[in-house]
C-alpha cells in the first residue's frame, strides 16, 4: 500500500514499456496505458508482483482518460508520476496533405499530453512529477516530419508553462527530447531506419552521432526514472536531450 505509483503511457512497446519495467522494477505500482490490448496484457503478466492496473485506449480520448483517472482513484486514491511516452509518427507533407489529416498528426500528440497531464494533477495529491517524451525534432527539423516536430515542440513549451501552473502544488514538470532510439518507431515505410544504408553513413561510420548507435529504450527509462526521483528535486521546466551527442554536431 506504500508504493509510489505511476502512469505510463504508450506502455505497450518501446520507450513506454522499458518505462513500465524500470518503475515496477524499482517498487512502483503502474497503470498502463496503451492501445494494444494484447501487449498490456502480456507485459501486465512480465512484471514483479504490485497493485498493477491496465487502460486499454488512447491517451488523446476524453473518455480514456476519464476512465484512467476513475481507475487511479478507486485502486490507488493518488498518483505520483506521470511519464508519457505514447506517441505518433506519420509522414506529412506542409503544402500537400490535406488539412485535417495535418492537424490529426498534430493533435494526437498535443491533446494527450493535455489530457495525461491533466489527469495526472487531479490525482497528485502530495506534489508530483510529470514527464513528456518529447524529440530532439522539437528544436531540429528534416522532411517530412512538419506535423510531428510541432506537436513536439508545442509539448516542450508545454512543459515550461505548466511547470509554472504546477509549481504551487510541489508538481515537476519536464520533458525528455531522445535522439534516434531503438524501437517500433524506427521502421518507417517499412524500413528500418537505423539498418539503412543512410543510418550507417552518417551515424555510425559518419560524424553526425558522436556515440555512434541508437539509443535502447531502457537508457530513455533511466532518464525518466531519474527525474522521478530524489535526486531531481530541482529540476523542473526542462527539457532534457538525451541524443547520443547528435544535436551538438554540424
Amino acid at each position: 500500500m506504500n508504493a509510489k505509483k505511476a502512469l505510463i503511457t504508450g506502455a505497450a512497446s518501446g520507450i513506454g514499456r522499458a518505462a513500465a519495467q524500470r518503475f515496477a522494477a524499482e517498487g512502483y505500482d503502474v497503470l498502463l496505458l496503451d492501445i494494444k490490448e494484447d501487449k498490456l496484457g502480456q507485459l501486465l503478466n512480465e512484471l514483479p508482483a504490485g497493485n498493477h492496473l491496465a487502460v486499454v485506449g488512447s491517451y488523446a480520448s476524453e473518455a480514456v482518460m476519464e476512465k484512467t483517472g476513475l481507475q487511479i482513484k478507486q485502486h490507488w486514491g493518488c498518483l505520483d508520476v506521470l511519464v508519457n511516452c505514447a506517441g505518433a509518427f506519420i509522414k506529412s507533407d506542409p503544402m500537400r496533405m490535406e488539412l485535417p489529416r495535418f492537424r490529426d498528426i498534430f493533435n494526437i500528440m498535443t491533446d494527450g499530453c493535455y489530457l495525461t497531464s491533466a489527469t495526472a494533477a487531479a490525482h497528485m495529491t502530495n506534489g508530483g512529477r510529470i514527464i513528456h517524451i518529447t524529440s530532439i525534432h522539437g528544436e531540429r527539423a528534416e522532411t517530412g516530419a512538419a506535423a510531428y516536430a510541432m506537436a513536439k515542440a508545442a509539448i516542450n513549451q508545454y512543459c515550461r508553462a505548466a511547470a509554472l501552473e504546477f509549481a504551487d502544488k510541489n508538481i515537476l514538470v519536464n520533458a525528455i527530447a531522445p535522439g534516434f532510439v531503438n524501437t517500433a518507431m524506427s521502421v518507417v515505410d517499412g524500413q528500418n531506419e537505423l539498418e539503412s544504408a543512410w543510418f550507417k553513413n552518417n551515424y555510425v561510420q559518419g560524424h553526425h552521432l558522436p556515440l555512434r548507435r541508437a539509443a535502447r529504450p531502457e537508457e530513455i527509462a533511466g532518464v525518466a526514472f531519474f527525474l522521478a526521483g530524489k535526486d531531481a528535486t530541482y529540476i523542473t521546466g526542462q527539457v532534457i536531450t538525451v541524443d547520443g551527442g547528435l544535436t551538438i554536431t554540424f
